[in-house]
């Protein structure tokens, strides 16, 4: 274990054994698995992600625990690592013995991790985009955030209202990027969008000027970015040197106010599909998710001095599904609490209501995707 780890581990149990009160004090710990990148390229991402998990396991516990027992969450970064993703998930079921995983930052840990969880026969609840974490569906695996075949379709949605027909593509080579472009090439026929450029550049990239001129340089209407981390500010800010006077479209996968930082005043006037959590303040009070996502991001902001992100909402999403399904289930075995994910109904979380089957465990439709534009340094509802 990297020392960083160590500490990970180690300042969660320490916390998380403070925070048992009442009877649960007295009671067996249930001990839930988090592998997260909360260092490393996806940080952005693991961070908040592994604030909230923190933050709300402390309160399940305030709040008497789970069936009488508290939480135990055993913590581990993977600073992005798929390799050492998959040495801390065998570890969990080896070593620590967990009943239940909800983690796996990014695509690439997720998918990493998924054979050691369903060979052991333990749910893991991924807090990753990529669609092929549940297409084709794996028994005990599970996902939070809308697929990126979704954020293709709703952007293309968005285009067609517009009038756009001719997209320009640029994505990112890496597990997510590369996902992405696979599923907006595959759907972009169904909204009658034709991608007249492709192009793609490397995680390590610092500037993207040559492929964005060629995309200038086409028929494009519109252009479309698939990626997370550092790429998307690095795509932006050089599509506003180099003065391109069309849309510009992100993915989800940049819904943290981290990305409006990195990439400044050239974020203004992108869109992108992304949570209601972003623009909570600004929904109708008659909105299902409101309270919600309002009850969240105050917890959050309040407990950590830091904007709120839609990751963040996702680790919440995940433990309280998690935690529902424990205490539907009235066990903490792990089959038991499987079946009881898996019937997950109408369960109002920060990502939309989730309604899982065996044929679909993630549980969200498109109307889950709130279309934003970045205006101003913030988050605002597309008009």
């Amino acid at each position: 274990m990297t020392s960083l780890s160590r500490r990970c581990l180690l300042a969660a149990t320490a916390a998380l054994t403070l925070s048992f009160s009442g009877a649960a004090s007295a009671a067996e710990p249930i001990r839930i698995g988090a592998v997260l990148s909360v260092t490393g390229p996806a940080a952005f991402l693991g961070d908040p992600e592994q604030k909230t998990l923190e933050l709300y396991v402390k309160r399940i516990n305030e709040a008497g625990g789970v069936l009488g027992r508290p939480l135990q969450l055993v913590v581990y970064d993977d600073g992005g690592d798929a390799s050492k993703a998959k040495t801390f998930a065998q570890r969990l079921v080896e070593e620590d013995e967990v009943v239940a995983m909800v983690g796996g930052t990014s695509t690439g840990t997720t998918m990493a991790m998924i054979p050691v969880f369903e060979d052991a026969g333990i749910p893991f609840i991924s807090l990753a985009g990529g669609i092929e974490i549940v297409e084709p569906v794996n028994p005990h695996v599970f996902k939070m955030p809308h697929t990126d075949r979704m954020a293709c379709q709703k952007i293309f949605e968005d285009l067609k209202a517009r009038g756009f027909t001719k997209l320009g593509l640029i994505s990112g080579t890496g597990g997510f990027g590369a996902s992405m472009r696979k599923q907006c090439t595959a759907v972009a026929p169904d909204y009658g969008i034709t991608i007249v450029a492709d192009e793609t550049y490397g995680p390590k990239d610092t500037d993207v000027t040559p492929q964005l001129t060629k995309i200038r340089g086409s028929a494009a209407q519109a252009v479309l970015n698939a990626d997370f981390g550092q790429g998307p500010a690095v795509v932006t800010r050089n599509y506003r040197q180099l003065g391109i006077d069309l849309p510009l479209y992100q993915s989800h996968g940049v819904a943290s106010k981290q990305f409006i930082e990195l990439a400044g005043e050239a974020a203004n006037g992108a869109r992108l599909p992304a949570a209601a959590l972003l623009v909570a303040d600004k929904l109708p009070d008659g909105d299902p998710q409101k309270k919600v996502l309002v009850d969240y991001k105050t917890a959050f902001e309040n407990a950590f001095k830091q904007p709120v992100s839609t990751f963040g909402g996702h680790a919440y999403d995940g433990i309280m599904i998690l935690k529902s399904a424990i205490e539907r289930a009235g066990s903490t075995e792990p089959g038991a609490i499987r079946d009881a994910i898996e019937a997950t109904k109408g369960f109002v979380g920060t990502a939309g209501v989730f309604n899982m089957t065996p044929e679909d465990h993630m549980g969200l439709d498109l109307s889950a995707f709130r279309m934003l534009e970045i205006k101003n340094g913030d988050w605002a509802l597309a008009g």
